[in-house]
């Protein structure tokens, strides 16, 4: 008797928790929506009356440094690496970090961008492991080229801080070398940097998207088509939502959580003051981010970090489910070691909007949403098989719960192409939207799977080999390269 007191008295905590928890959850969705659209078309209609070429011919331009590791990159290496040199903007250094590649993609640049060793005076401001060797070329045409070649630091972090220390620039976009970036993808992040005079703009980020399926040429996006494997299609309705959406939501109120490692421009002064990337952290660019806030917070910099609506980068996205699994639960592990880490801002007031909003909904609802999931799902287990579940009320709220997280989704879809039209054809459209009814069923219990699993193995702390994502390669000519490569 007493065994089934105790069911009932959990059973009504939780689902009371539980109700504030979720009603608190689609109260913030509904925010974010209502406050990405008002900043999404406001941002559409002062971008259509700039003049990009008077930025392009501005003496005040500032330099940036763009800054790609690569780690067995031979797939793709030599094709992204063109497309880098080929951005459009007028003074920026394009430094590729060879993580000590055991293919031979350094062979490929060497003999592609005719590269020499060179003296370098080497300041390694963030501390990293060792750089053996920087080229540069002998032909003109590439001397924005720079390469670093150093030993393998097992992450992106330290390969990132290699190129910082490398880096000339005040400026500097930290991107993957096996993405795609359009072609104006510097000169579009820079823009609100140069227009900002209020606050000191540390870190701009833009949308990404999956560049499976699409046709891509010489390095460059040429055409933009939906994903046709059915993971990568429900990871850029994820991406889609979360970055037109949720960020473009937080950038209006400056308590964006954390800026792409895929694509970022980056305050180069505050990254070095703040320490750089973790090498030791599994979310990297994550952990980067609330450090350059927690370190501006600390100094009394007023500061901010943007988010715009414009798709400047589209990445591999990944298409087995094994490896997958390994992204995944590698940024669970991340996000847990971050909340551990800056655990003292968490309703910090002293940290502003970062201690009461950013790491808050950071640790409750991002952090915490996994495990809240899971244990719903053990409770409703246990009240059927007890025949305890008021039926009603359960159907009614799952209805509810799983329309609003379609229409959320939608929103963000139709948004997006009805303001950049991405996709050329409404079909595709249909059919992402079409997808995005599964989500709930089956995308999002994979997520808080490998969620848990990355809880377990940050709590177990058990050791995580980095390696790097299997590649197909974009286009024909990297599948040739690709097959060629294989023989």
């Amino acid at each position: 008797m007493k065994y089934g007191v105790y069911i009932e008295l959990f059973g009504e905590f939780y689902e009371g928790t539980v109700f504030i928890y979720g009603t608190t959850l689609l109260l913030i969705y509904a925010f974010l929506a209502i406050m990405s659209l008002v900043a999404v078309r406001k941002f559409k209609v002062l971008d259509s009356r700039v003049d990009y070429t008077l930025l392009l011919n501005s003496i005040h331009t500032p330099g940036i440094s763009v800054i790609a590791p690569a780690y067995n990159e031979t797939i793709t290496i030599l094709e992204n690496v063109h497309s880098l040199l080929n951005l459009n903007y007028p003074k920026y250094e394009v430094i590729i970090v060879n993580d000590g590649s055991t293919d031979d993609s350094l062979e490929k640049m060497i003999a592609e961008f005719d590269l020499i060793e060179v003296d370098f005076a080497y300041n390694e401001r963030l501390k990293t492991k060792p750089v053996k060797r920087i080229f540069r070329s002998t032909n003109l045409a590439y001397s924005k080229l720079v390469v670093v070649d150093k030993i393998n630091g097992k992450s992106k972090a330290d390969a990132s801080n290699a190129g910082i220390n490398v880096s000339s620039f005040d400026y500097f976009l930290c991107t993957d070398v096996d993405s795609i970036l359009d072609r104006d993808a510097i000169m579009k992040l820079i823009k609100p940097i140069m227009e900002e005079t209020d606050k000191r703009l540390i870190a701009i980020g833009a949308t990404l998207r999956m560049a499976n399926s699409c046709v891509v040429d010489q390095g460059f996006m040429q055409k933009v088509v939906m994903p046709k494997q059915l993971l990568p299609r429900f990871q850029e309705i994820e991406y889609i939502r979360s970055f037109v959406m949720g960020k473009m939501g937080w950038s209006t109120i400056n308590s964006v959580p954390n800026v792409s490692g895929g694509l970022g421009l980056f305050d180069r002064e505050i990254v070095i003051n703040s320490g750089g990337y973790d090498p030791n952290s599994f979310g990297e660019d994550m952990e980067l981010v609330i450090r350059m806030m927690v370190y501006c917070v600390n100094y009394n910099i007023d500061y901010s970090i943007r988010y715009i609506p414009l798709t400047l980068c589209w990445t591999e996205g990944p298409s087995t489910l094994r490896v997958y699994g390994r992204q995944r639960s590698r940024w669970a592990r991340g996000l847990a070691q971050l909340m551990y880490a800056h655990r003292k801002v968490i309703f910090n007031p002293r940290y502003g909007k970062l201690g009461l909003i950013v790491m808050p909904y950071n640790f409750v609802f991002e952090l915490l949403a996994p495990i809240v999931e899971a244990l719903g799902i053990i409770y409703y287990i246990i009240i059927i098989i007890l025949d305890a579940v008021n039926w009603p009320y359960a159907i009614l709220l799952l209805v509810f719960v799983y329309s609003y997280a379609i229409m959320i989704s939608t929103l963000s879809i139709l948004w997006d192409q009805l303001t950049y039209h991405t996709y050329k054809t409404w079909r595709e459209i249909l059919l992402l939207c079409f997808t995005a009814m599964f989500e709930m069923i089956i995308y999002h219990p994979l997520i808080v799977f490998f969620s848990l699993k990355g809880y377990f193995n940050f709590l177990a702390n058990r050791k995580h080999s980095w390696g790097n994502m299997q590649r197909q390669g974009f286009g024909q000519a990297a599948q040739t390269r690709a097959i060629t490569a294989s023989n």
